[in-house]
């Protein structure tokens, strides 16, 4: 539901000015032991731990030009493929190859991660318009080998074999099947359709086959977040549904480095002022209206309980997740300082929660959304990393609609003047106005970010 694109500035020489000196600074924001650069190494059990992550230039380019955006432009931020002519890059911007020749130059021969986003699956993001793909849901062989195969042949290239390359594996898609189908209030046709056909399984499974078989390269499978699949309902059955797309097309649950959670999402990574146990003159917070009976109120007891159920599904029980925490700080004057009153159970949760929106359904350009926690390695029990895979400033959808080439409808939750559906509650969006398609850069939504960023900037 939300897509970011590999495009900006034209490569030319890509290091300079501004941008090359937040770009080399930043490398090193993930701290430990240095390692020396030899021959290509197994696989390690965080590819995070003691390793430097890649800054996209053009996204700190873009960043740095904003008004106080020098403050985070050194970040490391996501690289989305969102379509096959990002492979070799769009409008000028850079393809895979100049961002991966980029990240060799920024190693310095220290491990270093890429991170990258492989996001164009047939009938892409069944239930969201902003988000849709170019690929029409029966095109699963050209996502074979217009898309996928290039990608593997490109990451397999003995120039990038000591890079850690880290995929996040189509966000947005194997939850829909779960959640949005027939038989659920939240029924999607768009969704019926590929849950029929299989190509969301078929896809994935034939992703990570391809590039589970290059030594270096780190799959994460995402997992969505609590606000979508932390219900009785939905939590075993996605853990069940993406064990199955895991031994899809040759695939096997080996090839499953990790899980990603609240990709591209706003879902804190901690609530401070309540917990799903406790409970108001005898009420549980579980049957407050905005917890409405979910078992986890935020990201991080959400994604170390999923963990151990998709261990149980049958993936490794050394797998581990990542928590995107690029938009999820909910700073500024409405955060609330403590817990809210006891007056009843609602009122004890709307006063204390640090997430402001409207609904935890809504997710396009969310009004009040501020920057979250910096990226950092194993920051806590199961948790590979805090990463900001979706980069900030980038926008979710367009608020109208807008004529464009890139497969992006126009999604009333990204209309500020909308009044819901089933899938927020029949709540409005809280969303932003005046936003562009989804991936292009959104100024008012950076510096909104900035602005509310928890830690503050």
């Amino acid at each position: 539901m939300r897509s970011a694109s590999v495009r900006g500035t034209p490569r030319k020489g890509l290091m300079g000015g501004v941008a090359a000196a937040v770009a080399l600074a930043s490398v090193s924001l993930f701290t430990g032991a240095p390692a020396s650069s030899a021959a290509p190494a197994p696989r390690v059990d965080n590819p995070y731990s003691g390793a430097r992550v890649y800054v996209n230039p053009e996204w700190s380019a873009k960043a740095a030009a904003e008004p106080g955006g020098d403050r985070i432009a050194n970040q490391p931020t996501g690289v989305w493929l969102d379509r096959i002519a990002a492979i070799e890059g769009v409008n000028g911007g850079m393809g895979l190859r100049d961002h991966l020749d980029e990240a060799v130059s920024q190693s310095g021969g220290q491990p270093l991660v890429i991170q990258l986003v492989v996001y164009d699956l047939p009938g892409r993001d069944c239930a969201a318009l902003a988000s849709n793909g170019e690929l029409g849901p029966d095109e699963l062989p050209r996502y074979k080998s217009e898309f996928i195969d290039p990608i593997a042949a490109i990451l397999a290239d003995p120039a990038y074999a000591d890079l850690r390359i880290l995929t996040v594996v189509e966000i947005d898609s194997l939850p829909n099947l779960v959640t949005n189908t027939s038989g659920r209030p939240t029924a999607v046709p768009a969704c019926d359709v590929m849950k029929q056909n299989g190509n969301y399984v078929k896809g994935i499974g034939y992703a990570l086959s391809k590039f589970g078989a290059i030594e270096n390269v780190y799959n994460y499978l995402d997992s969505a977040h609590h606000g979508w699949i932390g219900w009785d309902d939905n939590f075993g059955a996605s853990a069940e549904l993406f064990a199955e797309a895991a031994r899809a097309e040759g695939s096997t649950p080996a090839n499953v480095h990790g899980f990603i959670t609240n990709t591209a999402n706003y879902s804190p990574t901690r609530e401070p002022h309540f917990t799903i146990d406790d409970s108001v003159n005898g009420t549980s917070v579980r049957q407050s209206k905005w917890v409405d009976w979910n078992r986890y109120v935020d990201e991080l007891t959400f994604a170390q309980a999923f963990r151990q159920r998709l261990v149980q599904a049958g993936f490794d029980s050394g797998v581990g997740m990542l928590i995107d925490t690029s938009r999820n700080g909910w700073g500024g004057s409405a955060r609330p300082t403590g817990p809210g009153p006891r007056t009843n159970v609602d009122e004890y949760v709307n006063g204390g929660r640090i997430d402001r929106r409207i609904h935890p359904g809504n997710w396009c350009n969310q009004s009040g959304a501020g920057l979250g926690e910096r990226p950092a390695a194993a920051p806590a029990s199961g948790i590979d990393a805090y990463v900001w895979m979706k980069p900030p400033g980038e926008s979710d959808g367009a608020s109208e609609e807008i004529p464009n080439e890139e497969g992006k409808g126009f999604d009333r939750m990204c209309d500020p003047t909308y009044e819901g559906n089933p899938l927020n509650g029949n709540n409005p969006p809280g969303s932003l106005p005046d936003a562009p398609l989804s991936g292009h850069w959104f100024s008012a939504q950076f510096q909104e970010l900035m602005a509310n960023a928890y830690p503050p900037l």
